[in-house]
């Protein structure tokens, strides 16, 4: 995606962002627990700015009638349908541009993200079923796909899913495949199959001693499980290892208060 077409994505997920109902992934994953937070406070549209989105997003859909593949026309509508926070509006133009551009994956991420917060279970599947068509091994999508499973109570498909991402794509170039495994094991913990996610993570520090992601997602299993000790001096260590804009969240998690974790059925 060239340079103008990112920052149009990049601030357009920034308008989600201050959206009332912002939800958060069922899966603990480093992707969402290190997202960067957004402002909490920003200030409502006034009157003059909403009329002047509106008045834009009349200019882009005249533009679109002449040329209903105009791209530049395409992303003005989307923006200015989630600054007036018209998700509904902003879904039309969005599967526009994600037709128009079936390898870059940003455009369905921002569509899978608008149709999970308007309730669209089965759009926000097609979305990360129609990157991972493209981009078997994009994280993102593989997350998003595999939260929806787990949302709807049927692990044994997220597990699934990731296990047979990593069988076919291990020689792959563009595959993070220690990020995908830390994925897997990242579902298993949701499980509480401490037992398989802790192997995965030990064997991924043992690999690369400097990632701090698998040392603090063990930390993290320890704590579920009560074991405050053994996981604080992990937490410890993922911070010292971790870029110094993690640092304070891992802080944060490590002072958490302990979550009881849901009953698991299978066990």
């Amino acid at each position: 995606m060239s340079q103008p077409r990112r920052r149009w994505f990049i601030s357009v997920v920034l308008v989600l962002a201050i959206i009332a109902f912002v939800g958060f992934s069922m899966l603990p994953l480093f992707s969402t627990a290190f997202r960067a937070s957004q402002p909490a406070g920003e200030a409502p549209v006034t009157n003059q700015a909403q009329q002047q989105l509106t008045e834009a997003a009349r200019g882009y859909e005249v533009v679109l009638q002449r040329e209903p593949e105009n791209q530049t026309a395409l992303r003005g509508l989307v923006k200015a349908r989630l600054e007036l926070l018209d998700l509904k509006g902003a879904v039309a133009p969005l599967e526009k541009l994600a037709g128009l551009n079936p390898t870059e994956a940003e455009y369905n991420l921002l569509l899978a993200d608008i149709k999970q917060r308007l309730g669209d279970r089965e759009g926000e599947t097609t979305a990360y079923r129609s990157i991972l068509a493209t981009n078997p091994g994009n994280l993102q999508a593989l997350e998003g796909l595999a939260n929806i499973q787990l949302r709807e109570q049927r692990p044994s498909e997220a597990i699934a899913l990731l296990q047979n991402t990593l069988d076919n794509v291990q020689q792959a170039d563009n595959i993070d495949v220690n990020a995908v495994r830390l994925l897997l094991a990242q579902v298993y913990a949701t499980q509480q199959n401490y037992n398989e996610a802790i192997a995965i993570y030990d064997e991924l520090i043992s690999n690369n001693k400097q990632d701090f992601r698998p040392v603090l997602a063990k930390a993290m299993a320890l704590k579920q499980q009560g074991k405050n000790e053994e996981a604080k001096s992990l937490f410890d260590n993922a911070a010292s290892l971790a870029p110094a804009q993690y640092k304070e969240r891992i802080n944060q998690l490590a002072q958490a208060p302990q979550v009881a974790p849901t009953p698991n059925p299978a066990n």
